[in-house]
């Protein structure tokens, strides 16, 4: 059942935990967390071990670390032993960095099965496809009947051992992965014909399946859930030996904390610290970030102070100065967020880059002439003083060009260097507009005002 509306009272919402999504329950958890710590671990601590896992998954990084402490390990290890895999290796690997000897005692209370998937799948890299992967899945040997098939996959859902089945993996007798059958087409075939047979009548490619190797980039496999509007990647070892399967959800998660992490790094902060309790951990770490930008500010500063004389003889400069820079700043924002953005999903590439940046130009130069007759006539207005404002005119022409320019070839430079665009970007685009921004204006005005 999906509830909109958090249930902000403990006893309403362990009275209604078997009509409530684990996701709506982590919800309302969250908010009476906020009026009380106390009734926040009570009502974990009442939690069915068939939801509790799943409750922990949907809860914020800073309450499933709270909750990893307070909750015993004899609870936790019961949480753990319903969930899937991927979802049990994650619980085990977080524990790990908060307390490592409560993550033994939960991992030895585990059946071997459980501990043996556990441990194939924490020897992958965190950005490997094998650390996303669940071992749980529903597959048949290319001899095997449907039917057999089906009653099998019967007993595992009465068993609650499979969930989310879309699909049954063929594998040949080497376990090599071979073909992938929709259970929409499985259901109308003769339950009594082999899915050799099956596959030698249909067309050469209608099951071919959608596989990734166990140690593909993450990155890379969701672009392709992406592209081809999945909701099950296979995942394979040496040889095309299936090993396991990446469901959507996973998918989205990665998505999320892909887009998550960009908006972070554009705005100079680092994920992990900003759930930190200790204020003093993130103050420091933003504090390094704005350290880096008043470096950049004082650049600007001393640009400005070439031309001391000139301002000292025309104070409208001073006042003019903040809306050049700005213009420029907030015009090489927008082609950052877009160069960023586009390069993550993959539709600009290093080889056809020029384009992009020739659009993005043009259309910076488009919006700097209009403001450029916009600004020019406001400051011929307000200072009476017609050349002004062919000066601020100029300037912002100037200005919003490099913007247009240096917004989108930071990313592609950093890009090509290896280096996540989404980092420094912001920084050194700033720095480019304020300087060429300060140095253009104060220039044209002291060569033609002076």
């Amino acid at each position: 059942m999906q509830n909109e509306d958090p249930i902000k009272d403990p006893h309403e919402l362990l009275e209604n935990l078997d009509n409530l999504h684990p996701s709506d329950i982590a919800y309302s958890l969250k908010k009476i967390e906020n009026e009380s710590v106390d009734d926040f671990f009570y009502i974990l601590k009442n939690l069915s071990e068939e939801v509790l896992g799943q409750v922990l998954l949907e809860l914020p990084d800073n309450l499933r670390e709270a909750a990893y402490n307070e909750l015993s390990a004899e609870k936790l290890t019961e949480a753990v032993d319903v969930l899937e895999s991927d979802d049990a290796t994650d619980i085990i690997q977080e524990i790990e960095e908060i307390d490592i000897e409560k993550a033994k005692e939960i991992y030895e209370g585990l059946e071997e099965e459980d501990k043996k998937e556990i441990d194939w799948l924490k020897r992958y890299e965190e950005d490997e496809a094998g650390a996303y992967m669940q071992t749980e899945l529903f597959s048949a040997k290319v001899s095997e009947t449907v039917g057999e098939s089906i009653n099998r996959l019967k007993h595992a859902k009465a068993e609650a051992e499979l969930e989310n089945i879309h699909q049954v993996f063929v594998t040949n007798d080497e376990k090599s992965l071979i073909a992938s059958i929709p259970l929409e087409d499985l259901i109308i075939f003769d339950f009594d014909k082999t899915y050799e047979s099956i596959l030698n009548e249909a067309e050469e490619y209608k099951y071919k399946p959608f596989k990734v190797s166990d140690d593909t980039h993450i990155d890379e496999v969701a672009k392709n859930v992406e592209q081809y509007d999945l909701s099950v990647v296979a995942v394979v070892g040496y040889q095309d030996i299936l090993i396991g399967r990446i469901t959507s959800d996973d998918i989205l998660d990665v998505i999320e904390q892909n887009a998550t992490e960009q908006i972070y790094q554009l705005a100079g902060v680092h994920e992990d610290f900003e759930h930190e309790e200790k204020v003093i951990n993130t103050a420091k770490k933003r504090a390094m970030w704005l350290f880096i930008n008043l470096g950049t500010a004082i650049l600007a500063s001393l640009v400005i102070g070439l031309f001391d004389e000139t301002i000292q003889a025309y104070v409208a400069l001073a006042i003019l100065m903040p809306i050049v820079a700005s213009m420029g700043g907030n015009a090489g924002t927008q082609t950052l967020a877009v160069m960023v953005r586009q390069l993550a999903l993959g539709d600009i590439e290093l080889e056809n880059a020029k384009d992009a940046v020739k659009k993005e130009v043009l259309i910076s130069l488009m919006n700097g002439l209009l403001f450029a007759i916009i600004m020019g006539v406001i400051a011929w207005l307000w200072f009476d003083q017609r050349m002004l404002g062919i000066v601020i005119g100029a300037s912002m022409i100037v200005n919003l060009f490099s913007a247009g320019f240096f917004g989108a070839s930071i990313p592609l430079f950093l890009k090509k260097l290896d280096i996540d665009p989404a980092v420094g970007s912001t920084v050194l685009l700033t720095t480019v507009t304020d300087i060429v921004g300060f140095f253009s204006f104060l220039m044209l005005a002291k060569v033609i005002l002076l």
